[in-house]
Formats: C-alpha cells, structure tokens, sequence
C-alpha cells in the first residue's frame, strides 16, 4: 500500500439547477463583485443576465468585465484588474468555460499583489501571496476543470510567452457545474469540450507511474463517461 496525500479546498456544488445559489453564494464573500466573462453571444447571453439578477436579489453590486478571450493574455487580465481596483470589488466571479475562468483567477492576483500577475507566474515568478479575493467559479462547459483547479494559464503576447500561475490560492473558493449551462452550447462546443475531459482523465491515468490509485479511479470512470455519454450530448 503506498501513501498518499489528496487535498482540494474547493467547495464543489454540482447538480442540475445549482446555478440558483450563485446570489447567495457570491454575498457570503462580499457585496462588490467582479463578474468575469467573454462578450455575451446568444448561447450565454440569457445565462449572464440571470446571473446578475440572482446577484442582485441577494444585495451584490455586480461590475461585469466581458473581455476574455480564448487563451487569456496579459492585456485582458489587466484590463479587468482595472475595472476591479476602480469599483473596489472584493470578490471575483468567473462564469464561462477555462479562459473565463483563469482569467478571473489572475484578476483576483493582479487586483491584490505588486505589480501584474504575469509576475507571479510558476518557475520564474514571484510567490502569490494568502490574501487573493474570494473567486467563485461557474463552469459552462465540460471541458477545462479551472472550476476546482490550482492553475490559471496566461500569454504574454509581446514576448511571444504562455506560463501557468499555480498555486493552492488559486483554487476557488466555491466552484458550481451545473450541467443545465451546458445545454445552450453549439454541438462543436459540446464536442471539443467533451473530448476534452476525455484527454485530463487519459492524461492522469497515463502521465505518471506514481499516479495514486485514488486518481486512476476517476481517470478511468471520467473516460467511460464521456465514451459512453458525448455521442449522446452531440
């Protein structure tokens, strides 16, 4: 038997409908929130406005940034520490698929450290240090994981550079997947989102041979989900 350690501080609510606790969720951590998100298109337009007025209806002030783009840079993620040191927020809100929420992630760096997150970037960065904002994740694909994850990928296109930010601070604090934001996705999306999943679970399983058998576990059951289920999805 080997030793293992497993830690995730994430607090996790899955589930159909789970999307309605969002208001009250983000008022437990503040009351000036920083909604995090790609410029509304129809299949997420009606998910944004919903969002907001559950915000509302649980007294949060809510300051959207819809300047993600796929693979985030350096320029989206100061553009919304912008917007967040401006209006003085003190919680993050990413509702989208990964670019949405990493860069909500470097938001809640970039608002509370020195300088840009850039800097905090994994191997050559600076330590994050414990006083990041509360970040709460919505995922609406079923791809990426950020939702519970410690990573937060960045480019910095003038350099021609992409790093991680990684750290157990950049996990959120509450991540809700709740599958009914899925059903509004064109069938590519659900496709390469799905298939997806399907590398992060091939990948634990195969990457390394000290992998515990606690992760094998999910790898393999996360892979015949998708086999079995993402014909069906599409």
């Amino acid at each position: 038997m080997r030793n293992i350690n497993y830690s995730n501080p994430t607090d996790l609510r899955f589930g159909w409908g789970r999307v309605s606790e969002v208001g009250e969720i983000v008022a437990e951590y503040g009351k000036r929130c920083l909604l995090v998100t790609v410029k509304p298109f129809p299949a997420l337009e009606s998910v944004f406005k919903r969002i907001k007025k559950l915000c509302a209806d649980a007294g949060v002030e809510v300051f959207h940034f819809d300047g993600v783009q796929p693979n985030p840079t350096t320029d989206n993620v100061n553009a919304g520490v912008t917007i967040g040191e401006k209006n003085n927020v003190d919680v993050i809100l990413g509702v989208g698929g990964g670019s949405s929420m990493d860069t909500a992630k470097c938001i809640s760096v970039g608002v509370t450290h020195e300088g840009d997150a850039w800097e905090y970037r994994v191997i050559e960065g600076k330590p994050i240090e414990d006083k990041i904002l509360p970040i709460i994740a919505v995922s609406t694909t079923a791809g990426t994981g950020s939702e519970v994850t410690p990573a937060a990928v960045l480019t910095k296109k003038d350099i021609h550079s992409k790093y991680a930010l990684y750290d157990k601070l950049l996990c959120p604090t509450v991540g809700i997947v709740d599958p009914e934001l899925t059903l509004t996705l064109p069938p590519h999306v659900t496709a390469s989102t799905g298939w997806d999943a399907f590398c992060h679970s091939f990948e634990a399983y195969t990457h390394n041979a000290n992998a515990s058998d606690y992760i094998d576990m999910h790898a393999i059951e996360g892979m015949r989900l998708v086999i079995k289920n993402l014909p069906i999805a599409i």
